[in-house]
């Protein structure tokens, strides 16, 4: 059934887990009027934390609001004292090789004029703090943050064509931007929007440290692998050790794998939520519809032609059922 079908009083209830709507131009007036479906903004870097900040102050109800430092933008951020930025970046794309290939050499002298000065890990978690701290009154998230092992910086992220230089962020240096922000999440009490490609073993022993480091504290948040592209007997196993851990599903992402209806068919039930992760306002709530149908089917959900206020557990649809999983992931 596409969206311009399903009543607004069910589409009311539908709840997009992750979406970048400032990501690819400004989002309108009228495009958020017309939107009925509920968003979750993230922001990946420094210059959209405010845009995403702006979209939710303009639109309370629509937008949850979702602040982090995404693992693409993660070379931006130092860790310790920058003695410059030549040897900030240095260090993470050449590091201790001696003698680079040229075509290293030549990348990295083309990139290092387009970089801006790196951040200090403070700094972020300052920012982070202070847009947290605005929004205290909504269901804030952290989010995107992560790990990716495989991508590769660009000269120029926002290019079309986008060119890519050889280099790729040190594993060591995105988990330790990332563990900052998920112990402030803790800290804050903040469901996190979490990215993970191609570390599935990586990101296990992530969430397992955590969960040692911080005990009861970590249990209170909620981890939501989005888009989630993990083996199914992975996330299953890991679901089943930490009672935490939601997963979101997309037709953008996931539909490319064959093993989306097997994530669909080994995720609990009440631990399930989707997503568009899409960067078009106007076309999240298409999206939403496309997985939500999908989960419908695998789980043999039936889908809502109406909004009934009094449902007994057992007559619940899709959209109820994922819109409860919702509530438990973002109340905590």
């Amino acid at each position: 059934m596409a969206a311009a079908k399903w009543p607004r009083s069910v589409l009311e209830h539908v709840i997009d887990a992750h979406c970048h709507p400032t990501e690819a131009r400004a989002v309108s007036a009228e495009s958020m009027e017309r939107l009925e479906i509920t968003v979750c903004a993230m922001s990946t870097y420094h210059g959209d934390q405010s845009l995403v900040r702006d979209l939710a102050l303009q639109n309370p109800v629509k937008v949850i609001p979702c602040f982090g430092y995404h693992p693409w933008f993660s070379h931006l951020i130092s860790l310790g004292t920058v003695t410059s930025k030549y040897e900030h970046y240095r260090h993470l794309f050449i590091g201790d090789d001696a003698e680079p290939s040229a075509e290293k050499v030549s990348a990295f002298e083309e990139l290092i004029s387009l970089l801006p000065e790196p951040m200090s890990i403070d700094e972020v978690l300052e920012d982070l703090r202070h847009n947290f701290g605005l929004l205290s009154s909504t269901k804030t998230m952290l989010g995107e943050v992560g790990l990716d092992k495989d991508f590769r910086v660009a000269f120029d992220y926002r290019a079309s064509p986008r060119r890519l230089t050889p280099f790729t962020i040190p594993l060591k240096h995105q988990l330790l931007v990332l563990e900052a922000q998920l112990d402030l999440a803790v800290e804050l009490r903040r469901s996190v929007s979490l990215h993970s490609v191609h570390c599935p073993q990586v990101t296990v022993d992530l969430l397992n440290k955590q969960k040692s480091k911080h005990g009861q504290q970590w249990e209170i948040i909620r981890i939501d692998l989005h888009s989630c592209s993990m083996n199914p007997q992975v996330c299953a196993a890991l679901q089943k050790k930490h009672k935490n851990i939601f997963m979101s599903l997309s037709t953008t992402i996931n539909g490319r794998s064959s093993n989306l209806n097997a994530l669909i068919a080994g995720c609990p039930s009440d631990r399930l939520l989707i997503e568009s992760d899409y960067n078009h306002i106007d076309a999240c709530t298409e999206k939403c519809i496309e997985i939500l149908t999908l989960v419908a089917r695998v789980k043999g959900w039936p889908i809502e032609d109406e909004w009934l206020d009094k449902l007994d557990d057992g007559e619940w649809g899709v959209v109820r059922r994922l819109e409860a999983n919702w509530r438990a992931f973002i109340n905590g």
